[in-house]
């Protein structure tokens, strides 16, 4: 048999394997494969298995590991410490899954974990590695928490701006300040109209306006949104219309963000001098040098 011969018979065996899989694939299921499928999925959605589950080791175990990181966390963490931990997280819009007792427990795993992690690493001075590990333990948590803070601040300073324009736009259209701040909550999302809904919040829990809204000027750094806060209480208090003090804040929200956007622009040229002066000239240097560098020492 020549090669011709053979190819062809091996084209006809892969025809033939590939017309049987197709045929395999697409052939209908029969009546006894539809009443497994039936049965399967039947046993899968309908029997159940009623019976508790077991708890598993770690199950058991955690709540007295709770229990032992928050009686440790509070012996390590004075109470001034917790009261400033209860600030940096106002700031840091009190997030749910972290509350303080959480934070002091973290605090306590770290001093552990980092303590440990130190005397492990370094075997020719154990101890005075324990003991940077137990101080990184101490501080980090309060630092990652402060940072958290100092963000959202941040963020909250950048989107007061569109959330004055949107509350300019809702009084003057006839709402009220409290329907205007209800729309700004439900419209706009990011940290000031999360704390517009709180803001609202606390007062449909029967907190006085004025109240509600001191207490949002305590949870915040913003100078622009503190000044923003004791206008309105005056204007709640000596009767003013608050129209006009909401347009003049936007404004003047408008110009400072302008300005510092501007601000930002000037920078630009400083932060990037050192980049270019160590990165950039000396590959400059080479490429420009170079080459004469390498006659005058083939001449020399």
């Amino acid at each position: 048999m020549n090669a011709t011969t053979l190819l062809a018979i091996a084209a006809g065996c892969a025809a033939l394997a590939v017309a049987v899989g197709v045929t395999a694939v697409g052939m209908p299921a029969t009546q006894r494969e539809r009443m497994l499928r039936i049965l399967a999925d039947f046993g899968e959605n309908r029997i159940t298995d009623t019976r508790p589950a077991k708890p598993s080791l770690y199950g058991r175990a955690r709540p007295t590991l709770v229990w032992f990181f928050q009686r440790t966390g509070d012996i390590i963490t004075p109470p001034a410490m917790k009261a400033r931990l209860a600030r940096q997280l106002d700031y840091a819009g009190n997030p749910p899954n972290w509350p303080v007792d959480r934070v002091v427990q973290a605090r306590m795993f770290a001093v552990l974990f980092f303590g440990f992690v130190g005397w492990l690493i370094v075997p020719a001075n154990p101890a005075f590695a324990a003991l940077i590990g137990i101080a990184i333990g101490l501080v980090l948590p309060e630092v990652l928490v402060r940072n958290m803070g100092e963000k959202r601040q941040q963020q909250l300073a950048r989107s007061l701006p569109d959330v004055l324009d949107a509350l300019v736009i809702g009084v003057e259209a006839g709402l009220g300040l409290d329907a205007a701040l209800a729309q700004v909550g439900q419209m706009l999302s990011g940290p000031m109209p999360d704390e517009v809904r709180r803001l609202l919040q606390e007062m449909k829990l029967g907190v006085a306006r004025t109240e509600a809204l001191r207490a949002l000027a305590a949870r915040t750094t913003s100078r622009d949104l503190k000044r923003l806060v004791t206008a309105l209480v005056q204007a709640g208090e000596l009767g003013i219309s608050v129209a006009g003090i909401l347009r003049e804040h936007a404004a003047d929200q408008r110009t400072r963000r302008r300005q510092r956007a501007e601000e930002k622009a000037q920078k630009v040229a400083i932060k990037l001098l050192f980049p270019v002066l160590f990165c950039l000239f000396p590959v400059i240097f080479v490429v420009v040098l170079g080459p004469a560098i390498l006659n005058i020492m083939e001449n020399f």
